[in-house]
């Protein structure tokens, strides 16, 4: 029963993202169609438009997923510790998992619940633990819980097997951090250099190309009749500022895009949690490169 309601579920999430994507696709189209009058633009414009809500909502889901799996994995050693006081109480397996649900825990307690629930209507405790960690998605966790039935199988005390493991996971997760703070340097420069400098010198290029031209448009022809071979010949720039400005915008992007990854896989192990700053590499990004070329061109425009 409760696999067809998450079903219904994700079906009414899919339909009510399909219909955010139609709209909005319509909506963009239907501008581009009025200002541009080109039907073939705005058949480009709609796709473009489909596929970039379907990919946000998809990694939208996809964080929240990961950011579930952050918030119980901080918290599992509190549980661990709190169930092996419980167990050291003279509670059975059961009851002291019952009871070590807390509102804190949260969202871990719906999942502490639920396999304490399954262990008392009689289900093997093995098998609880183990759909679990499957429900929760954590590899950590999941290593966590192996170890345990390990434990419980081959007749040890499970009250000291939890604390110990509780506190290992405390000292693995001061560690996780120690080594994070050491790695912020590299996160802070990817940043600077994929934010800031590099779209500067975007800009830079843009403008050379735009005073090229105009110096090489405005020198006259060599008449060569007389036969003369030159060293070297000038002539016009045939690349055109319109393809430099859009080539930089876009390349700008696709860095960013690289660079989030890459900050996601540094920082935290995975590389869609740097998609979080994607947005805001892009937009700091585009504006230093419209901000720079501005002060370039007054720059250069006041020297010559």
């Amino acid at each position: 029963m409760k696999i067809k309601q998450m079903s219904s579920r994700e079906k009414a999430e899919r339909s009510r993202i399909s219909i955010i994507a139609v709209i909005a696709g319509i909506f963009i189209s239907s501008i581009v169609l009025l200002y541009k009058k080109d039907i073939m633009l705005s058949m480009v414009s709609l796709i473009i438009t489909l596929v970039v809500i379907f990919v946000y909502f998809y990694f939208k889901k996809s964080l929240e997923k990961s950011g579930r799996i952050k918030k119980i994995e901080l918290v599992f050693p509190d549980f661990l510790q709190l169930m092996s006081s419980n167990l050291r109480a003279g509670m059975t397996i059961d009851k002291a998992m019952l009871l070590s649900s807390r509102p804190e825990f949260a969202p871990l307690d719906e999942e502490i619940l639920k396999t304490g629930k399954e262990i008392v209507t009689s289900k093997d405790i093995e098998k609880a633990l183990l759909e679990m960690s499957k429900r929760i998605g954590s590899d950590k966790i999941n290593k966590t819980l192996l170890l345990i039935i390990s434990g419980i199988r081959s007749g040890g005390d499970l009250s000291v097997l939890l604390e110990e493991t509780s506190s290992n996971m405390r000292e693995r997760e001061f560690i996780e951090k120690k080594a994070y703070s050491n790695i912020m340097m590299y996160t802070i420069f990817i940043f600077l250099v994929v934010s800031i400098f590099a779209p500067a010198l975007f800009s830079l290029s843009n403008i050379l190309v735009e005073v090229l031209t105009k110096i090489l448009g405005n020198i006259p022809q060599v008449d060569n009749t007389s036969g003369m071979n030159m060293p070297f010949t000038l002539s016009k720039v045939a690349i055109s500022t319109e393809f430099t400005n859009y080539f930089s915008i876009i390349f700008i992007i696709i860095i960013d895009i690289l660079a989030s990854l890459i900050l996601g896989l540094v920082s935290k192990g995975e590389e869609k949690e740097g998609l979080k700053y994607l947005i805001v590499m892009v937009v700091l990004s585009l504006s230093v490169f419209f901000f720079a070329k501005i002060l370039i061109a007054q720059f250069l425009g006041g020297l010559m």
